[in-house]
């Protein structure tokens, strides 16, 4: 699984990122997560608002901060 960040390190992609990684940790899984950064790359995903949350190259949420029990749903599927 391949879990990315997408965001250029605003306050909403910090917290996205640590509701993230609680999600992982009350799962019991280990990913690896990846921040994207740059808007050239971030773009290539189609989203107009960050945060994004891509799962294994499919973008699953953007523009909000999902809470850790909403990623904790999107990581069971």
């Amino acid at each position: 699984m391949e879990i990315k960040i997408l965001g250029i390190g605003c306050k909403n992609c910090v917290n996205l990122a640590k509701n993230t990684e609680e999600a992982l940790k009350e799962l019991g899984m280990e990913v690896t997560i990846t921040k994207v950064t740059d808007m050239k790359d971030i773009a290539k995903y189609g989203i107009m608002r960050t945060p994004g949350l891509v799962i294994d190259e499919k973008v699953v949420s953007y523009g909000k901060v999902a809470s850790a029990d909403e990623i904790a749903e999107l990581l069971k599927k």
